[in-house]
């Protein structure tokens, strides 16, 4: 397919594109892994098990959760300024 064949369909937004892409090679941007090590105090490790425990989620989890939410407000704080 040319892609004005499949830039008109898209824009038509009446037929669904996904079949005409090859998601197999796919990938989000800034999404893959990347491995860092972190040194927490003890009692700080004690309560993220806690916390963890108490939703249910994983110590990994609760940091990447917390940490994201904590970025995410930060950007909208600063777009807000």
């Amino acid at each position: 397919m040319k892609a004005k064949e499949f830039d008109k369909i898209f824009d038509e937004n009446e037929e669904d594109i996904v079949e005409y892409l090859d998601l197999s090679t796919a990938k989000r941007v800034n999404l893959e892994p990347k491995r860092i090590n972190i040194d927490f105090p003890t009692w700080m490790v004690k309560k993220l098990d806690e916390e963890a425990q108490h939703i249910g989620v994983s110590r990994q989890a609760i940091i990447k959760t917390w940490l994201a939410d904590k970025l995410m407000e930060l950007k909208y704080q600063k777009a807000i300024l």
